[in-house]
């Protein structure tokens, strides 16, 4: 195992999505539909283009993960004030059922990597993280 930085994140994030995907079985939700319905939880009523930057998913891709999702039942797409050029994308019932067993899902995973580190040291960790984020995100 390499002590690297990217090595380390790449292989964070694959555990983090094999694991997600063990605590959702049975749910029928594939990968990329969490990271969609956890960006709703804070932006229901989002523009797809919203979404794609937000989730960092290419718009082409996330459309047909919402149509996928639109098909299960998990959003539904609207037209507001007359715009036709534009859909937003809302929860359903269903979909709001289902955020919240990711949002367990996502709870349960973090409460597990932050095992034994005190407060103080998560919260450092995650400020130079975003820090990391936002330098990463910079052109």
């Amino acid at each position: 195992m390499s002590n690297t930085f990217h090595y380390l994140i790449m292989a964070e994030h694959a555990m983090l999505q094999k694991e997600l995907l063990v605590k959702l079985k049975g749910t029928g939700l594939t990968i990329g539909q969490p990271k969609v319905l956890d960006y709703l939880k804070g932006h229901d009523g989002a523009s797809q283009k919203e979404i794609a930057r937000g989730c960092h998913i290419e718009p082409g891709t996330l459309t047909s993960l919402l149509n996928r999702m639109a098909e299960s039942g998990l959003v539904e797409r609207r037209m507001l004030n007359g715009n036709r050029r534009s859909f937003y994308i809302f929860l359903t019932e269903y979909g709001k059922m289902q955020l919240e067993r990711v949002t367990n899902a996502f709870e349960e995973l973090e409460k597990k990597a932050f095992r034994g580190i005190p407060e103080e040291e998560r919260e450092t960790f995650l400020n130079l993280l975003s820090q990391i984020y936002h330098n990463s995100s910079q052109t």
